[in-house]
């Protein structure tokens, strides 16, 4: 991969090129000393990953990070002195779309760099994530008319999700022009009854996401067991353990970044039912990205804590019914919905 260096201390700039030497399929693209310079050197030349120092001056990594992640989005890992010391900055980076954080490598007396085992683990899970060889986020519009990729509908839920996504799914057209993928928080012995029973409630095909898979028009995919579902830069759905940290597995924060980052066409992204802030960030991150947005109300939610969440964050371009949601979905790829209203 091509990595981009983002630190103000020479010193923290070498340990980090003697870890990366250890691994010599990966090359350096640039160094930026500051995050200023990482944003104007990233919209001149956007890297498949850069290594986000969080304390610089003119601009710290966490505004640089959502600079990036608006402006010019590509894969961010955070390297700093001490992730545990700086958790708070952490956590607020990861919240703009940082993939994960690991401490920066030292310097040893040899000329190695102490930790950089470590490093380099993080950098091969993120580079399964993003699939190597791929290009950059800017040649991606390309790619994708030429691979002719679909719509996607990105769906998260929790608590009260099963009806929820029931009530979505069943007034679309057994034809629909667009793949669906479904995070709903449930534990991994259940995943294969739910999708089950779904494909009861709706004339799409339904079934638990399998490892590598491509989503595909017209079937509904779920995530299926308590790692993370995660879209890869070659489209491709993978399972990973990371971030190992998130209270919530599988994350809808974690599928919602990934498909912000690698899904070309600028789709829908929907949060129903459930309770805490998983998927909210990502539903942001989403209509940052510039896709259609759309948070279940209130008043039809059994838990209204995710959607308020996006609410709250402005993440939910649109506040809708559950009943309605569907509609959306179907107005959204330019079908009309099934039954006595009308076909598909």
């Amino acid at each position: 991969m091509r990595i981009a260096l983002v630190n103000d201390l020479p010193i923290a700039i070498e340990a980090l090129r003697r870890a990366l030497a250890e691994a010599p399929r990966h090359t350096i693209a640039w160094i930026a000393r500051d995050g200023a310079e990482a944003v104007q050197k990233c919209r001149e030349d956007t890297p498949d990953l850069i290594l986000m120092d969080l304390i610089m001056p003119v601009m710290d990594g966490v505004e640089a990070t959502r600079q990036i992640m608006k402006n010019t989005p590509c894969a961010i890992l955070v390297v700093t002195v001490t992730v545990h010391g700086n958790a708070p900055k952490v956590f607020d980076a990861m919240g703009y779309g940082a993939l994960d954080a690991v401490d920066t490598p030292v310097l040893r007396s040899d000329g190695r760099a102490e930790g950089g085992g470590k490093f380099l683990e993080k950098i091969a899970i993120i580079e399964r994530l993003l699939g190597a060889g791929r290009r950059a986020s800017r040649d991606w519009e390309r790619q994708a008319a030429a691979a002719s990729l679909p719509p996607l509908v990105a769906v998260g839920a929790s608590t009260g999700g099963p009806r929820a996504l029931a009530a979505m799914l069943a007034p679309l057209p057994r034809e629909f022009a667009a793949a669906i993928v479904v995070i709903q928080h449930v534990g991994v012995q259940f995943s294969a009854g739910l999708a089950e029973w779904l494909g009861t409630q709706t004339p799409l095909a339904v079934r638990v996401a399998e490892d590598g898979e491509r989503a595909a028009p017209g079937v509904v995919l779920l995530a299926g067991t308590d790692d993370h579902l995660i879209m890869t830069a070659g489209r491709t759905l993978v399972y990973t353990p990371e971030p190992r940290e998130c209270p919530y597995r599988p994350s809808v924060d974690a599928f919602f970044k990934s498909v912000a980052l690698n899904w070309p066409v600028k789709s829908l992204g929907v949060l129903l039912t459930g309770m805490g802030s998983d998927g909210a960030r990502g539903l942001l991150a989403l209509r940052d990205a510039g896709w259609r947005t759309i948070a279940q109300d209130e008043a039809t939610c059994v838990v209204y804590g995710m959607p308020k969440a996006a609410a709250e964050l402005g993440a939910a371009a649109e506040i809708l019914p559950v009943e309605k949601i569907g509609d959306a979905v179907a107005e959204f790829v330019g079908q009309r919905v099934r039954s006595g209203r009308s076909e598909g």
